[in-house]
Parts: structure tokens; sequence; C-alpha cells
């Protein structure tokens, strides 16, 4: 991986802000397609040799990887089960990257700056919407529909899932469609009783969670070994992110520039042709502002910086923000309620330590069944369960010696699902700039107001009610249910800021991802989002980025961008 800066003079066919999950396809795709890109990341150089660190034991690093140092510089970012002792230097300062939150309304926004993004420390859990969800508006009044169809969409969800590797069963739900799979991973005993005993008592399906995690080789991909801890890197390239699969691909075109260390705070406009020329950006070391020219800018910044981009870019002809004459920008934030579920134990089960499975880096998934041909009286929409089963020892036992060892083998096998609630499309859950509040950068910080609403609440208790069913289904004892519902932001799914949509006066992108006001400018990651589904949202945003990518390659190749 080798990073290079361009001249000063030098025009590029397309700019790409970001580098995580859709900044790196965007580079594959476009200099696949014959453009020289550049590729802007705000974060430094990866180095996987050094920094990825997975096969790492704990007595090997200072803390055992619990360093008080990561909640000392990263209060907020610490809250995130991903960012530890191993590698919190990915993650943003929360002192040098602030941002605004407003008394009752609590966000958590975890940031990775690093080439890769957030793409390095995923979940992987790669689902596909159906037109239950791009047309959830039709189904029951809602919102808005999305200007796009599955039947559209379907190939590049193909062709995303074929490139990146996802393991998983075929199941013909139609919620949930299936896709392109490499063999799916195993479930333990534990899962296979829930399944059976679900599918028997409520029809419903539970199956092997869809992982971008390899099972069979893949492109010089080795498939995964189960060491477990993926949050960390992986040294053989065996799950999806962007450095070693779609940008290390985008390198090996010759043209790709790579440029770290710059964090954009604005897209530059000629006013008299009303279109983008570029980027403006800090070196992040020597905090000098340059500027860099492009034909083209794409922004895959991540939802909320990319929205904070277009609103620093405001200039007299869009004084509410760049490409935002509808005054959508920065409106209908969404991200997935969490929170709500329910755990207990599997007394049937045999619960010793060679009983154990491998340290499998995937769950089980409880496919959608609310509102998907009966509606619900309580609340429109639906959820998913994301959870599974395996045995659990107490390592905080006491004792020493021969005691300690035998108080940790009394383990219980243990089950658990945790639900995953669409959130409502919203105008008042939003993000706007703070300019009394500036990062080190001297970029201005957003600040976000955003909070779950009556129908995410009526569906959380359903959440909770029915997984404590699924699981007493299935024979498990000692169940607990939770209906707590975790700040906004913690699913780490955050998208709609800048929704697509047929009507340039209600959005602010076509279906391509393009600017309705700014012709060559486009916004290709979560930004687009009309409604939110109950899905990770990572593959979907894959899937769209190739199909604007296509329109963008063919619009260039034709002059008219």
């Amino acid at each position: 991986m080798v990073k290079n800066y361009p001249g000063s003079k030098q025009v590029f066919d397309a700019i790409v802000v970001g580098s995580g999950a859709t900044g790196g396809w965007a580079a594959k795709e476009l200099t696949e397609a014959g453009l020289r890109v550049a590729l802007v990341e705000a974060g430094r150089m990866l180095y996987p040799e050094k920094d990825f660190t997975e096969h790492v034991i704990p007595y090997q690093i200072r803390y055992r990887g619990y360093s008080p140092l990561v909640a000392k510089t990263r209060p907020i970012q610490v809250r995130c089960y991903a960012c530890m002792e191993y590698n919190y230097d990915w993650f943003v300062n929360d002192f040098d990257s602030p941002y605004v939150q407003v008394e009752g309304k609590p966000v958590n926004w975890f940031r990775v700056r690093i080439l890769g993004g957030r793409s390095l420390v995923w979940g992987r859990q790669s689902y596909r919407l159906s037109d239950l969800d791009f047309k959830a508006a039709s189904h029951d009044g809602y919102g808005e529909d999305w200007p796009i169809t599955y039947e559209e969409l379907a190939p590049f969800y193909d062709k995303a899932e074929r490139f990146i590797g996802v393991s998983g069963a075929k199941e013909g739900v139609p919620q949930l469609p299936d896709g392109q799979f490499q063999p799916p991973m195993p479930m333990t005993c534990g899962e296979i009783l829930l399944r059976k005993a679900v599918k028997e008592r409520f029809g419903r399906t539970v199956t092997i969670g869809r992982s971008a995690n390899l099972t069979a080789p893949l492109n010089g991909r080795a498939p995964c070994h189960y060491c477990g801890p993926c949050e960390r890197g992986c040294i053989t390239h065996s799950y999806y992110n962007s450095p070693t699969t779609t940008i290390a691909t985008a390198q090996a075109t010759g043209r790709l520039t790579l440029m770290t260390d710059s964090v954009v705070s604005q897209v530059t406009m000629d006013m008299d042709t009303n279109k983008a020329t570029g980027i403006r950006y800090v070196d992040r070391l020597t905090r000098e502002t340059k500027e860099l020219r492009g034909k083209v800018v794409v922004l895959c910044a991540q939802s909320l910086e990319s929205a904070r981009i277009l609103l620093n870019s405001a200039n007299r002809q869009y004084p509410n923000g760049l490409a935002n004459s509808s005054g959508v920008l920065g409106h209908y934030l969404m991200d997935h309620a969490t929170g709500f579920g329910a755990s207990g134990t599997m007394p049937m089960l045999e619960t010793r330590p060679w009983a154990g499975p491998p340290h499998r880096p995937n769950g089980i998934y409880v496919i959608r069944f609310r509102n998907v041909t009966t509606p619900d009286k309580n609340f429109i929409r639906g959820y998913g369960y994301q959870g599974g089963s395996a045995p659990g020892y107490d390592y905080e036992a006491e004792g020493f010696g021969k005691e300690f060892k035998e108080r940790v083998k009394q383990g219980a096998w243990r089950i658990s699902l945790g639900g995953f609630g669409e959130c409502l499309a919203r105008w008042d859950n939003y993000c706007e700039l703070d300019k009394n509040v500036v990062d080190a950068w001297g970029v201005p910080a957003l600040k976000i107001v955003a909070a779950y609403g009556e129908n995410e609440r009526k569906m959380g208790h359903d959440i909770a009610v029915s997984a404590a069913e699924m699981l007493e289904t299935a024979g498990a004892k000692d169940i607990q249910m939770s209906h707590h519902i975790n700040p906004f932001g913690h699913a780490i799914h955050e998208v709609g800021v800048a929704r697509m949509g047929s009507d340039p006066k209600k959005s602010v992108l076509n279906k391509y991802c393009q600017s309705h006001d700014v012709k060559n400018l486009f916004v290709m990651d979560g930004s687009s989002f009309v409604s939110s589904g109950c899905q990770n949202p990572t593959l979907t945003m894959m899937a769209i980025l190739c199909h604007g990518c296509n329109y963008l390659a063919e619009q260039a190749r034709r002059g008219l961008i």
C-alpha cells in the first residue's frame, strides 16, 4: 500500500473522499472504468503487518487490553465494542474531533480515522433489503418510497457479494432476499435447537448470520481460521475491509492516487458553471490548508461526516449548505434501535471446557416477521434479531490454582437474542453545524439532535417479549428480558441525512446518488437512505454505490458531467 500526493495543478477525473466500505468501492469501480481517481483519507496510512493485532495475546500488551489511556482521550469512542488498547489509535481522539449533543438526547458517534475507516472494525453482517423496505411507504403510508426498486439493485448486490465474499445460507424468505453466498458457517447445538423450535412453533426463520467472512478461498484471500477478534484486523484478508480488497484492486489499475492525513473541510465550486471543482483539505500533521482539483467529487466520508462537509461548503448560491436547495440536507437521520432482547441458559446441553465450538466470527439471525403480510396494531415496520448460543465460563471466578480452575470450569450454556429495530425517518432527527465549536483542524463541529420515538419504543417492547417467547420455546431457562434502549448512534448504522428521491424539492440526491443541484457531485455512503429497514446497512451501501458508479462512469465517458 503506497500513498502518493499529486502536483497542485493536476486535475483528476474523480476525487473520492473517504476510504471505508464505500470509498474503497468507489475507488475500485471508477479506476476499473478507466478514470484517474484521487482517494482522500483524513487519517493515517495503514500498515497491516504492524496495525493488525488479531493474533496478539493479552499478556503481550502493556495493560492486557484494558488500557486506562483509551478512556482518557476517547471517552466516547471507548463505548464502542471495537475500541480497545489493541487499536484505539484508529479511532478519533474525542477532544480533537468534538461534536455537540443536546440535553436529554444522547448520541454516540463512533469514528475511525485511518485508511479503511470503519471497514476495519465493522461487524460484517451483510443483508439485502427487499421491496418491503424500498417501498415501505406504499405498505404502511409512512414517509417516502425509495426511487429505486429491489429488481434494479439486485445485480449490484450480486456483484458486491461475489467480490467481498459473504458466507450464509439460502432460506427463500422474501423479506430477506437470498444472495451469492459462500458456504455457511455451522450453528452450535443451542442454535440448532432454537432454529427447529422457532420454525415449528411460530413459523419464523432462524438462520446463520450472513457475514463478510470467507469460508472458501477467494481472489487469493484465505478462508477464515476462526481466531476471533476481527475488529483488530485480519492479516490473512479473510474478512472484507477496503485496504486489502477494493483499494488494493484500485491500486493495481495504476490509476489511483492515495492521499492520507488529508482532512477534507469543503467542496469547492465554480459559481459560473454551477460545478464542483474539487475539495479543500487540511494536512492533518502540518495544519496547512490545500486544494485538490477534480472533474467529479464523490463523498464517501460516512453519513454524518459527508453532511458536515456539505454544510460547511455553503456559499452565496447555496447558503444553507452545498446542494441543499431542498433544505433536506442533514435531516431524516436514522440509526437502528438496539438494546431490547432476551437471554437465558440451555441446561440440557453439556457445558465442559472441551464442549465449546471454535471462536466463530459470526452469530445467528432471526429474519423479520412483524408487519410482513399482516399489519401489527401497535407499531409499523419491523425488526430482526442477532444473537447466538455457546458455552460460557466464569473467568472472573475467585480462588487460586486447582480451586480457581474448577470454578472456571463450572460454566453454563448461554443463549441470547438482541433486536435491531427500524428507526423511522423523521425531520426532527437532524444534524447541523455549530460554528462555535471547531475541531483541531479548524473545521466547524456537528451538532446532532436525534432521539427514538414512540414507534421504536413500542417495537422495543415487542422485541423483548418475542425474544423471551422464542427462547422459552427452545427450552431455555433463567430467561431475562432487556427493555433498555441504547443511545442514538450506538448501532453504528447512521443513515439518511442526504436522502435520494425523484423530487428535487424533497430530496438531495437522485437514485444514482447524484446531487439534484450540482451534477458532478455525488454522495455515495449511507447518506442516501430514504428508510433504514431493520437490516445492517453496509451491503446495501455497496450495492447502491456500484449502481451509482456504473451511471457515473457512463456519464463521464459521454462527457455529460
